[in-house]
Formats: structure tokens, C-alpha cells, sequence
């Protein structure tokens, strides 16, 4: 039986690593069509000839940065040259900057958070909506974080900036209803990425700390998960998900293995 997804547009932010890339090529196995958009051009190349290979209809790519409006804009545009429907958004492009309690905050890592985690979702998704409002059974999918529910020390702004995706899915999924357009958010716990080394600035060690004793989700575990929420049929939206690897209970509650 073909795959609900296959021949499907499938449009992905911050696709040059992490969850974004993973998707990519969990996509293209089901023979989804792709527009890839990262300001990591050289990555994303790599990143459309991997799902190439893994069987994508099409794998397209370009310049996008999230942050800036003007850049949205020209994406959406060349987005427009390959398509006037889109099936499937997944808003990816995101992360954390820095672990400083609010007192030794610094401006430049606020600013980054908030324009990337929530502006740019809201950018993005404006664009977007244009392309799917006349679709019905089309699917915005936001990544969020457990960050979004439960706050952390050091966390303030990474902790805002995911509650605010998470009320935008909530204020998207009610403005949309009757248009078809299905509206969700995926939340992952401890995920193994270039999370903790873009938060920890390359501090290789301290980002490689993180994850000891802990065998925590991968980017494929919600890439798989991403591919079967967009796959249900157009009648089901799944709202709200979150997953945690099982060493992990709870933001605060891990389960380190001692090392022998």
C-alpha cells in the first residue's frame, strides 16, 4: 500500500542537521517531495542527496534564515516556483544558546532564541499558510521541547521561547479549524543532536557530558515519530506530543548508568 505521503510536499526548516536532516531522509523513504531550507547551504546539499538516495521524489534546497523576515520572504518565493500547494510544514529551525541564570544573561543570546524559536515559527508559518489554507489534510508540525512545559535553571529564555511555540500551535490550531489545515506540536526530551554543543558554543566536553550515562533519543527516534503523525488520515491531529527517552522520567528525573 503506497504511503499516505509519498509524492507529498513536504517543507522543512533547519533541515541542515539535528531533526531537521533526519526528517529529511525519513521523508524521502516515503517518497515525499522536499524543499529543504537551512543558512547552512553546503549542509543542506549534503543533507538532499542523502534523502535522494533514500527514495525522495524530489529534494530541493535553499538559503533560509529564519530570523530575518527578508530571508522568509525569498524563500517562500522560490518555494512558489516548485509548488502552489504544500502538504506538510515542520518548523525545526530552533536551539538554545548558553545555560546563564537570568542574572548573567546575555542580550545577544535572548534576542537569538526568541527570534529563531518563536518569530521565526511565526514568520515561516505566515508564509506558508497561503500554500496549504486551500488543502485540506495538510499538516503545520512545530518542534517544541519539554523546555516548554517544565522550566529549568539557566533556562529562562530557551523555557519562554518553547512555551511560546507551544501557545502559537495552541492559537494556530484554533484559528485554522474548519480550513482542514491540521495543526500539531512534537515536544522531545534529552535528545542526542548538536543540541548541547551550539548551546555550549562548541565546548565539545561539556556538551558530550550531558548525555553521560544516558542513553537519550536520537534524531531518527523524532524523525520516525514526525513521519507517522503527518502520515494519519486527513480526519486525525494529533495536537500534542511529547517523548522522552526512557532513562528519562522527567526534565529533572534521569537515570545515569555508573560507567564499570
Amino acid at each position: 500500500m503506497p504511503s499516505r505521503l509519498a509524492d507529498k510536499w513536504v517543507l522543512i526548516t533547519g533541515a541542515s542537521s539535528g531533526f531537521g536532516a533526519a526528517a529529511a531522509v525519513a521523508f524521502a523513504a516515503e517518497g515525499s517531495r522536499l524543499l529543504l531550507g537551512a543558512r547552512r547551504v553546503d549542509r543542506l546539499e549534503k543533507v538532499a542527496a542523502e534523502a535522494t538516495k533514500a527514495g525522495a521524489s524530489a529534494a530541493h534546497f535553499h538559503a533560509l534564515d529564519v530570523t530575518k523576515t527578508s530571508s522568509v520572504e525569498k524563500y517562500i518565493q522560490w518555494v512558489r516556483m516548485h509548488t502552489d500547494a504544500l502538504h506538510v510544514l515542520i518548523n525545526n529551525a530552533g536551539g538554545a544558546l548558553g545555560l546563564d541564570p537570568v542574572a548573567l544573561g546575555k542580550d545577544e543570546d535572548w534576542e537569538t532564541m526568541m527570534q529563531s524559536n518563536v518569530l521565526g515559527v511565526l514568520r515561516v508559518t505566515r508564509a506558508c499558510l497561503p500554500l496549504m489554507t486551500n488543502n485540506p489534510g495538510s499538516y503545520i508540525l512545530n518542534i517544541g521541547s519539554v523546555a516548554g512545559r517544565t522550566a529549568y535553571e539557566g533556562g529562562a529564555a530557551y523555557c519562554a521561547a518553547k512555551a511560546g511555540e507551544l501557545q502559537i500551535t495552541r492559537a494556530l490550531r484554533l484559528e485554522l479549524c474548519g480550513t482542514g489545515v491540521r495543526v500539531g506540536t512534537v515536544d522531545p526530551g534529552m535528545a542526542e543532536t548538536e543540541f548541547s554543543l551550539v548551546r555550549f558554543k562548541g565546548d565539545t566536553p561539556r556538551a558530550s557530558k550531558v548525555y553521560d550515562g544516558v542513553e537519550p533519543l536520537t534524531a531518527g527516534d523524532v524523525a520516525d515519530i514526525l513521519v507517522w503523525v503527518a502520515g494519519r488520515p486527513p480526519h486525525v491531529c494529533i495536537d500534542e506530543l511529547v517523548v522522552k527517552c526512557t532513562d528519562q522520567a522527567a526534565v529533572y528525573k534521569l537515570h545515569r548508568r555508573t560507567k564499570a
